[in-house]
């Protein structure tokens, strides 16, 4: 039996499930009449939060969503890219370094 790498949607569900192991909030992002914004809006204890892009194992954000990204760390916000399980379990870990 062949393995199928996870998509997208099995990479999101877990980080997700891993922000609420932590009693993060882990909402999904839009903002109308923009694109290329991240995935989720996380908020920790204490008013701090970051963002953080989902993506299918190998993929990469685009040109645009990088641009998106540069900015928010411009303004002091943190933004990660995870399209591996390990990608996102790195994210907690950093996560749970700055509480």
């Amino acid at each position: 039996m062949a393995w199928d790498a996870p998509l997208e949607a099995d990479i999101e569900k877990y980080f997700v499930a891993q922000c609420k192991k932590r009693t993060w909030r882990a909402e999904k992002f839009t903002s109308p009449g923009r694109r290329s914004v991240p995935d989720r809006f996380i908020a920790k204890h204490h008013g701090d939060c970051f963002f953080c892009e989902l993506k299918a194992p190998g993929k990469k954000p685009t040109r645009k969503q990088l641009q998106d990204h540069a900015e928010r760390r411009e303004r002091g916000f943190r933004v990660y890219v995870a399209d591996t399980f390990e990608a996102v379990d790195e994210v907690m870990q950093t996560e749970e370094l700055l509480e």
